[in-house]
């Protein structure tokens, strides 16, 4: 977990510098701002929910709820920005290989700032696992465990 001795890079990244480090776009860009980091370590951000998004049409009328899936792709972006600041995530692409031990705790409704927190706990050549959680108002809405799998960025272009 985060010690006091840890290297903090202030002030994270701002939306553009995020776009410019992964190639999520709206509507699926999940992470709003990177705040903090420390490389190679974890990183905290968070996702502004809003009532414009395109989710609360269907989910659910009259009941807006963001979808617990997209909270863990949240989660996910934050683990791939994060990545991408180390020598193992240039040129590569951090990709889902699994999820262990999530609970969800919380919902997250329109208005909810969405904070997110992700720290590297073991990274191979292609391979990687984080612990990360996100929370409202200091409130934990879910935790867990993510696995990534980091796809070089021209194996698709070469097929």
């Amino acid at each position: 977990m985060l010690e006091k001795s840890d290297p903090v890079t202030p002030p994270g990244f701002n939306i553009e510098e995020i776009m410019d480090l992964i190639p999520h776009r709206y509507p699926f860009l999940l992470v709003d701002k990177v705040v903090e980091y420390s490389p190679r370590k974890w990183a905290k951000g968070y996702k502004n929910v809003s009532m414009n998004e395109p989710i609360f049409t269907g989910h659910f009328p009259g009941h807006p709820i963001f979808p617990g899936v997209l909270i863990i792709e949240a989660l996910a972006q934050l683990g791939s920005i994060l990545l991408k600041t180390m020598d193992e995530g240039q040129g590569k692409l951090g990709l889902f290989a699994g999820i262990d031990n999530v609970r969800f705790r919380r919902q997250v409704v329109p208005g909810d700032r969405l904070d997110l927190y992700v720290e590297l706990l073991k990274i191979r050549p292609s391979l990687g696992k984080a612990y990360v959680k996100a929370s409202v108002d200091e409130e934990l809405v879910a935790d867990g465990e993510i696995m990534f799998f980091l796809e070089p960025l021209n194996t698709k272009e070469a097929q």
